[in-house]
């Protein structure tokens, strides 16, 4: 049945968006949203991108404008902690807490899009105030205002590492990045489009070093901090695991975030490495609903993996809003994902884990622009477009359509990709 109430803990994309489908399709029921951040909820995308250089002001960022929750009626608790849940025989109860007091409510259903939190350094050294991480807004604005400071190292070649280096270095700041691995993106791309974004960054002006691993962060001195003469510890660089030194005056750490599971976890949930949930959006014990960064998917075939995307929230939201409301939850297209890094555009669709075979194309006329088409069982599976927006959007296309061309129909690279599927398709 449809419930009377819906507790959302969190307001991210994910959290907004659900409730959003939720009036939209007609719940006229209470909806609250809890969330410890002061901000009206925002765009996170940018943080790393466009806000660190300018492109983007943090005033433009606002999911929706704050009367929009007003007209909606749903309540937005800013400045508000979860501090537990548990369930009840008709529902489950809310353990709240703001600066004012701390009250317990009461909900029929309880949706869980709690997200994740950075992984932070236990090096010595990294609980210097300088040496930051990139999450919410107020991490956007620390690093913002060190990007005039002065060289900046970047410890982590991932998505967000990569994006905060691109940022640095629009701003005028000297980047190096260290990465442990042999190359960049190691987890999440293949090496032909590992080997281009590592050109395009280093054509950028950013220093890569890979296969190097930070053991201290450097700090001592004092530096002059403004008229009032009083000094304060600065960072000096980070030591790597050869003895050198690469200078310093911020260290941005981009290694990863970890799934906020404690509610998930008090609710007696299967978590690994996240709240685990089905396709519905529902987790194990098939009533609380667990959306967004905070949750793993099972494959059909049983895999478990995660998704961290804008995509991936919204169609999250949509399922569980369907699950609330009674209704089919529509069929999921294939998951897809952006990274903006610098001039660079990196777009992916589709899964590529457990491939067997890899087809690359590069465009004759335009050499940056590639794509790295993925196949399982003789099937195209998933697609890494650099550059290549317009690729992008057809093998986008054909995957929702169920259209699994084999790789011998991307074979001739002189023949634009939608010229050859919509050959094959004929």
């Amino acid at each position: 049945m449809t419930p009377h109430s819906v507790a959302v803990v969190g307001a991210s994309h994910a959290a907004v968006h659900l409730a959003d489908r939720l009036r939209t399709n007609g719940f006229a029921g209470r909806i609250a949203l809890f969330t410890d951040e002061p901000h009206v909820p925002y765009h996170r995308p940018p943080l790393s991108k466009g806000l660190l250089n300018g492109a983007v002001d943090s005033a433009t960022l606002a999911l929706r404008a704050e009367s929009y929750f007003d007209d909606q009626c749903i309540d937005l608790h800013r400045g508000t902690h979860v501090t537990g849940v548990r369930r009840t025989g008709d529902g489950v109860m809310v353990d709240l807490s703001d600066e004012n007091s701390s009250r317990s409510e009461q909900f029929e259903r309880l949706v869980l899009a709690t997200g994740a939190r950075a992984r932070r350094l236990t090096l010595p050294g990294a609980d210097h105030p300088d040496v930051l991480v990139l999450r919410d807004l107020d991490d956007a604005d620390l690093l913002r205002d060190r990007a005039t400071a002065g060289p900046a190292v970047v410890i982590g070649g991932g998505f967000i590492g990569l994006e905060v280096a691109a940022g640095l270095r629009a701003a005028g700041t000297d980047v190096t990045v260290v990465e442990t691995a042999d190359r960049l993106l190691a987890r999440a791309v293949g090496k032909h489009t590992a080997s281009a974004l590592l050109r395009a960054h280093e054509s950028m002006g950013t220093s890569v070093l890979l296969g190097r691993r930070p053991v201290e962060i450097v700090h001592g001195g004092m530096d002059n901090d403004g008229d009032n003469g009083i000094g304060r510890d600065f960072i000096r660089g980070v030591r790597l695991d050869d003895g050198g030194v690469v200078p310093a005056a911020t260290v941005i750490v981009g290694i990863g975030a970890e799934p906020r599971t404690e509610l998930g976890e008090m609710l007696g949930l299967e978590c690994d490495g996240g709240i685990v949930v089905d396709d519905n959006c529902l987790a194990s014990d098939g009533w609380t609903l667990a959306i967004g960064d905070c949750t793993v998917h099972v494959s059909a075939s049983g895999r478990r993996y995660r998704l961290e995307s804008v995509d991936n929230a919204t169609e999250q939201a949509t399922a569980a809003a369907a699950v609330l409301l009674g209704t089919e939850p529509p069929v999921r297209p294939a998951p897809w994902f952006w990274s903006d890094q610098g001039a660079q555009k990196l777009q992916i669709v589709g899964l590529s884990g457990g491939h067997s075979e890899v087809v690359h194309r590069t465009d004759p006329k335009r050499p940056d622009r590639q794509v790295s088409l993925y196949f399982s069982d003789g099937r195209l599976a998933a697609a890494e477009c650099l550059n290549s927006p317009a690729d992008f959007m057809t093998l986008r296309t054909a995957l929702n359509r169920g259209h699994r061309p084999p790789p011998e129909v991307f074979a001739d690279e002189s023949v634009p990709i939608k010229m050859l599927l919509a050959s094959a398709r004929t």
